[in-house]
């Protein structure tokens, strides 16, 4: 199988043959199965999701009795799709808690594009709702809390963090920047600067980084009695200085070896130039509404205010870089690393070039440096180009394209590599930010295609993504929330959907039908309490059959069902038979149309529940009650007729009543007239003859006759 490599390997070459030609883009999954034993066969089948069931077999010894067997190893392999740095659980807990943002913001474009004429991008505060979408997505993101930090603050402690960041929510809040907060989009850069502030770390994991650097740093830290005299020291200094993390390097400032009491009356000039630098960062402009809380600097909304404070800045670490005080100072060290910093701030490419790692660290400085006076997406994609030929990455990272497609405005590129990165849930979840106000995408995004079956590419990725979270048993419940936004082929696929769920487990059937509830698909719901009513039927489960046919308002299935309960419920009141199916007749409800031909069993059940209790010939009352159920069940239509002659016979005690006669003239001639249309029916070929005694009939006309002649008399 291509892309499956193994560690083990049959006569010198690989189990599954991996071609140097093959592109490297390819993945490679290896099956650490721990046999020591040659492989003999692999089989290869589909799992739960997207992944595969390896078998591994190993082969049997030469020389063995094979008495032994060698055994072999099952494998699960995921194929793609998922996120290495969340887990599994993680990744369905995402899943679930997007639904609702998702759901209300669909519900809203349906609200506004029914009120408002225009179409829906344009509107001037829709941005708003996708905002507050993207900030409820960007919740359910967070990586691991990190523990706690000491009470008492560590002086020492440069680098703090509260959760462990995640590349896709640096990936979201990335296009949440550029996409859905249209309120600061004039200062994107400083957006950007606070963007690589927490996620400086991730790219680590494929070159060099200033937060692995000041990491290092200050693992080094306890060991270095001088700090001022290493040249790491302000190495790691001017790196966080290059890309604004300005509390960080102000911190690391007080540690010199100055600020200390019992050296500060000797090396007060070395200490007041280190405090005229940390003054002079801690003061730093920028253009921005606010500065997270914590962070040094001075925060200007307006460029005109911020161009003055900028000038007189800039003017000030101008006068300080002339100072005459760097002659005085005696320690080497400290004298070239001020200036260095100095020169960072004055803006001096190769000073800035030197300190940061990468071109996107290098690309921040710029901003903060060079070009503070950027707004908006001026030439941010020129700059970035040419940020990558000064540093070139030694590999590339997994946010590195999307963030040069987006700098770009490249939707197509965008959504690429949120699919090949990221996955489906990305894709189905980002498109509403990457729709937030702009025509291109809109257009680009929202079109149908041919060449797709006549979709859009939204509807292409959502019916993706559902298609997705369907394979699992799991997250299949949340796929219809995605199916139904699809407007052209979401119901098919989801009445598909619904109809694949096992109607086994009562807990998963009625899931099923509440979401055709919701749904408004009374004919699907009502097809699977059909299926559910016959399966369980079929199982012997014969109470919860009828009960689902009977919801699903089945009077077709009822009727057959009532055939067969015609055949087995019990002919007469002394036969025990009866009292097996009474369970099942308990479950009837007296309405004719969901109960179908299985109406008169409970009119059944209930005449001979009345029998039972006329004991001895004593209680009137009981005798009338059943009285008034027999002349029911011979009024009704539903009552077959092969039941008639069997009701009669049971009722002889009722027509030999010896108080009072217990049918009137009228009720008599009916029962008489049923005994008449019997005596008929006999002669046809399909009539079924009732299993009573001999002498049965003649004692029913006899009784009837009887009663009639008392009931004339009382009349």
């Amino acid at each position: 199988m291509p892309g499956v490599a193994t560690d083990t390997v049959i006569n010198g070459g690989a189990l599954v043959p991996f071609s140097d030609d093959t592109n490297h883009s390819l993945p490679i999954y290896p099956l650490n199965h721990g046999l020591t034993a040659p492989i003999s066969r692999l089989a290869i089948s589909w799992s739960h999701g997207n992944s595969l069931r390896v078998s591994v077999f190993a082969e049997e010894p030469s020389g063995s009795s094979g008495a032994q067997s060698c055994g072999g190893k099952v494998l699960e392999v995921k194929l793609g799709g998922g996120d290495p740095e969340i887990s599994d659980a993680h990744l369905r807990r995402i899943a679930y808690g997007s639904v609702p943002p998702f759901a209300l913001l669909q519900s809203r474009r349906s609200e506004v594009s029914a009120l408002s004429k225009a179409p829906m991008p344009y509107q001037l505060d829709w941005w708003e709702h996708v905002l507050e979408y993207s900030k409820e997505i960007t919740s359910l993101l967070g990586g691991p809390k990190l523990p706690a930090s000491a009470i008492i603050e560590d002086p020492n402690e440069i680098v703090t963090k509260g959760e462990e960041p995640t590349c896709l929510k640096a990936a979201w809040e990335l296009m949440e920047i550029f996409y859905a907060d249209k309120q600061s989009q004039a200062w994107l850069p400083e957006r950007l600067v606070d963007w690589l502030a927490g996620y400086d770390s991730l790219f680590t994991s494929t070159q060099e980084t200033i937060h692995g650097k000041l990491v290092n740093f200050q693992k080094e830290l306890v060991n270095i009695q001088v700090i001022e005299d290493d040249p790491r020291y302000w190495e790691a200094m001017s790196s966080a200085l290059s890309v604004g993390w300005l509390d960080i390097v102000v911190k690391m400032l007080r540690l010199h070896g100055s600020y200390q009491l019992d050296q500060l009356s000797n090396r007060e000039l070395e200490n007041g130039l280190v405090e005229a630098v940390a003054v002079l960062i801690s003061k730093m402009p920028r253009l921005r509404p606010e500065s997270p809380a914590g962070n040094l600097g001075e925060c200007f909304k307006s460029k005109p205010d911020f161009t003055k404070a900028w000038e007189r800045w800039r003017s000030q670490i101008s006068k300080l870089d002339c100072s005459p005080y760097w002659i005085q100072c005696d320690n080497h060290q400290t004298r070239e690393g001020l200036r260095n910093m100095l020169q960072i701030m004055l803006g001096k490419t190769e000073n800035l070039s030197k300190a940061t790692c990468y071109w996107l660290e290098l690309y921040i400085s710029h901003f903060l440096y060079i070009r503070p006076f950027t707004m908006g997406m001026e030439s941010m994609y020129n700059l970035a180009q040419k940020c990558i030929q000064l540093k070139p990455p030694s590999s590339t990272h997994r946010l590195t394209g999307l963030l040069i497609g987006i700098i770009g405005e490249n939707t197509e590129v965008v959504l690429a590599e949120c699919s090949r990165e990221f996955g489906p849930w990305m894709v189905a979840h980002a498109i509403e930010l990457l729709t937030a106000g702009s025509e291109h995408a809109e257009i680009l995004l929202h079109d149908e295609h041919y060449n797709l079956g006549g979709i859009s590419i939204v509807e292409l990725h959502r019916l993706v993504y559902a298609q997705v979270l369907s394979s699992h048993a799991l997250t299949w419940q949340i796929a219809p929330i995605y199916l139904t936004a699809c407007m052209r082929q979401g119901m098919g696929l989801l009445e598909n959907l619904l109809y694949r769920q096992s109607v086994q487990h009562n807990d998963l059937l009625l899931k099923n039908i509440e979401i055709c509830r919701l749904y408004e698909l009374d004919n699907i719901s009502s097809n699977i309490m059909k299926v559910a009513g016959v399966y369980h039927w079929k199982h012997g489960r014969k109470g919860a059959g009828v009960f689902w046919l009977q919801q699903a308002q089945d009077a077709t299935r009822l009727n057959r069902i009532a055939q067969q309960l015609f055949d087995s419920v019990g002919k007469s009141i002394s036969d025990e038979s009866f009292k097996q199916w009474e369970g099942v007749i308990e479950l009837l409800g007296s309405e004719s149309k969901p109960a179908g031909g299985l109406e008169f069993l409970h009119k059944y059940r209930d005449f001979k529940k009345s029998l039972q209790q006329v004991s001895g010939g004593k209680s009137t009352d009981a005798a009338r009650q059943a009285t008034v159920s027999l002349i029911l069940l011979m009024k009704n239509p539903s009552t077959p007729q092969r039941f008639w002659l069997p009701l009669l016979y049971d009722s002889l005690k009722l027509l030999n009543w010896k108080d009072c006669p217990l049918l009137n003239v009228s009720e008599t001639n009916l029962l008489l007239n049923k005994l008449q249309e019997l005596s008929l029916a006999r002669l046809r070929p399909h009539f079924i003859e009732p299993t009573l005694p001999a002498e049965a009939i003649s004692s029913i006309r006899l009784a009837l006759a009887t009663n009639l002649g008392r009931a004339i008399l009382e009349e």
